[in-house]
């Protein structure tokens, strides 16, 4: 459907109202399923253009653009943060017409002095907004600071810092996912148990905040059901593109400790752990970790991996943009923190997982 000159199209009511074209087509209509909540938001909307002026029309009509800044960690080709990528791009694609330009900027995510630098290339490009992935503490906070000093907004996706002064949050309740992370695992193994806590190696500054939450959220399961006495947890560091040393330090481990019933990592790099504990002949620990990255889905379907917890990562990055471009343009209304759902996949439904369109 072409947009005449003047005119808003289903598309773009679509995304004034946070639903998708379909939805609004529905609702236009009169026909199929639409839901309460996303026939009041269509609604809304169609009231707001009836009765109040474009609001397209307006901000084509404003000379003020907007930059908005993406800043989150480097990847691989079928890692975590390709799909945080995707969103933003399908964002700045949707929003082009309203004049928000996005950019994206980089870090690695193992190392905070890139963060750092990362961040003092954001402030050259003097954004209008910054939406980013606070991975390390005091060093988001910092920049952070300095954003709020220039009268900068940021939200945070992925992971957040309850303590800054952000827009707007979408991502996990982290804590949550790992307790329920907890419950999953301790659901079917024996007393006294000895279970591997997995992270990766990161340079100059403490664990992701992320990973670090989920962490706390594990441990609070085990306190609350008093697993403490009778488990004992062994915690491992790996490094990041070292598969020699990590598999030798598994190995020492394995030959040291034995009965080791589960493991668990809190980031998206449980099919590393899963190619470890197959070529050292452990297959039978039970694995649980994050995301639905290609090679976890291998291995899940091989039973090596027990449980994927999804977040939807590319939701997360599109809404992100969608309430910053509504907060700064329209002036609108945003929820603060938006906790996606924590998905709990295992090899019998990630097929219609995946295959599932909203």
């Amino acid at each position: 459907m072409e947009k005449a000159k003047g005119k808003i199209r289903i598309k773009d009511i679509a995304i004034m109202a946070g639903v998708s074209a379909g939805t609004v087509d529905r609702v236009l209509h009169q026909r199929g399923i639409v839901s309460e909540k996303s026939r009041k938001a269509v609604n809304k909307v169609l009231e707001e253009i009836n009765y109040s002026p474009n609001l397209l029309a307006r901000s084509l009509a404003s000379k003020k653009s907007y930059r908005f800044i993406c800043l989150f960690p480097a990847y691989q080709k079928g890692e975590y943060w390709e799909s945080i990528e995707k969103g933003f791009r399908q964002a700045a694609e949707e929003f082009e017409n309203y004049k928000v330009e996005v950019l994206i900027e980089h870090f690695n995510q193992f190392d905070s002095s890139s963060f750092e630098e990362a961040a003092k290339t954001v402030m050259k490009y003097e954004p209008n907004a910054v939406i980013m992935s606070p991975v390390f503490r005091q060093e988001t906070l910092e920049f952070t600071h300095q954003l709020s000093e220039k009268n900068i907004p940021f939200s945070f996706i992925d992971s957040m810092i309850e303590d800054a002064d952000f827009i707007a949050y979408y991502g996990q309740h982290s804590s949550l996912s790992g307790y329920i992370g907890g419950k999953l695992l301790f659901q079917s193994l024996p007393p006294n148990s000895r279970i591997l806590i997995l992270h990766t190696f990161r340079k100059g500054s403490s664990g992701a905040i992320q990973t670090e939450n989920r962490k706390k959220g594990f441990l609070r399961y085990m306190e609350e059901n008093r697993l403490n006495d009778t488990t004992e947890l062994l915690s491992v560091e790996i490094f990041e593109d070292d598969d020699e040393r990590n598999i030798k330090l598994l190995q020492k481990i394995f030959d040291e400790c034995q009965g080791i019933q589960a493991a668990i990592t809190f980031n998206s790099k449980v099919h590393r752990l899963a190619k470890y504990f197959k070529i050292l002949s452990h297959p039978e620990i039970k694995l649980i970790g994050y995301d639905v990255l290609e090679e976890n889905i291998t291995y899940l379907k091989e039973d090596i991996v027990s449980y994927l917890i999804a977040q939807r990562p590319e939701k997360q990055a599109y809404c992100s943009i969608r309430d910053m471009s509504y907060h700064l343009i329209f002036n609108r209304k945003i929820n603060r923190i938006n906790y996606v759902p924590i998905d709990i996949l295992i090899k019998e439904n990630i097929d219609y997982y995946l295959n599932f369109n909203e």
